[in-house]
């Protein structure tokens, strides 16, 4: 699978022309840059572990991201200027071709995965005080070992090749990651399970909208 192929899988999933799909002024908005880059032919993604000295989520698995700003133009623009101040990436150096379906955590923050090409030579400067680590994962490793029956808890235990370092990746993580995966594998090679993944962008939607609705108990 080429660029070309992979922006095409993701346009049926992009939200940025749904003006209303972020309208959630009651909720504290949030991004994070899902980055795509081809290495020896097969699609990666970017992701770090955030310092041990934060006061909240110290030394999890995540992709570059954060709280929006006042100054923020919407949600792409979030991602970018996060994924920068985190780990040096040039906002001009991502080339963006979708904003999939935001999620709500469970500590009710609106969170949208923005997804971007990035240059594969891109050499991270990563904000010690934000960051710990800054590593790549081949794409497929999301889908290779996943049944359907656990599509929608997962979790992932990845060692980094080169430093043989065991990264943990769970959580809302561990979702953005399979279903980017899942939308940009469309090929199914051999080996990979497969998902149909509108039936699940349209459960996780139906979970938001539940979410976004007070109760009337």
């Amino acid at each position: 699978m080429d660029v070309k192929e992979t922006m095409a899988a993701f346009k049926p999933f992009d939200v940025r022309k749904q003006a209303d799909i972020l309208g959630e002024a009651e909720l504290p908005q949030a991004s994070v840059l899902v980055p795509l880059f081809m290495r020896s032919g097969k699609l990666h993604t970017l992701m770090t572990q955030r310092s041990e000295q934060l006061r909240v989520s110290a030394g999890e698995v995540c992709f570059p991201g954060g709280k929006r700003d006042s100054s923020d133009k919407d949600a792409v623009h979030t991602a970018l200027r996060e994924a920068h101040e985190e780990i040096g990436l040039p906002p001009g150096d991502v080339h963006v071709i979708c904003t999939l379906q935001p999620f709500i955590t469970k500590n009710s923050l609106l969170v949208t995965p923005v997804v971007g090409f990035i240059p594969e030579s891109f050499l991270a400067c990563p904000n010690t005080a934000e960051v710990s680590a800054v590593f790549t994962v081949p794409l497929d490793f999301f889908i290779r070992s996943v049944t359907a029956a656990k599509a929608t808890s997962l979790s992932f235990d990845f060692v980094e090749p080169r430093t043989e370092v065991r990264y943990h990746i769970w959580g809302l993580t561990a979702m953005v990651a399979f279903i980017v995966a899942t939308i940009a594998l469309t090929s199914k090679a051999e080996g990979h399970a497969t998902f149909d993944i509108e039936d699940l962008m349209c459960r996780l939607r139906q979970r938001s909208q539940q979410m976004r609705t007070p109760s009337k108990l």
